[in-house]
């Protein structure tokens, strides 16, 4: 019996971000997965903050409170615009409210989600719209 090589991996950690042949939805899929833990990561960062120094005194919990007010809370505020709105694009995609009906496949193949891909243009139109609010709000006008 003769025994075969497995293939070997020649774009070792690269080919987590090379995608291929992917899609736009998987490209929105990998960046919803980002701006998860990105979220997740300011989140603890921000409840440590506030769980170590809300004993401290009023000044320092005034302080801690400023973060909401910084400019670089807009990219944060940017953030969870896109994982939000993605979210429910995925959640809809997911529950299969936006597949259509199934079609007898006929060449050229085409499958559910690019006959239903103006939902993910008009997520990202909506997102792209949000977040330039958050962007003027917090780099422009300075809240």
């Amino acid at each position: 019996m003769k025994q075969t090589e497995p293939l070997r991996n020649s774009l070792g950690i690269a080919g987590w971000a090379y995608a291929g042949k992917y899609k736009l939805e998987r490209y929105l899929y990998i960046l919803h997965r980002i701006t998860g833990l990105s979220l997740l990561l300011c989140w603890l960062v921000f409840m440590v903050r506030i769980i170590v120094l809300q004993s401290q005194g009023q000044d320092i919990w005034a302080a801690t409170l400023l973060i909401v007010h910084n400019r670089w809370f807009g990219i944060v505020a940017s953030l969870f615009i896109f994982h939000a709105l993605n979210g429910l694009r995925l959640g809809l995609q997911e529950a299969g409210f936006v597949l259509g009906r199934p079609a007898p496949p006929r060449y050229p193949y085409q499958d559910a989600l690019r006959r239903k891909r103006p939902l993910t243009i008009v997520t990202l139109v909506v997102a792209a719209l949000l977040i330039l609010t958050a962007i003027i709000v917090f780099f422009v006008i300075g809240v």
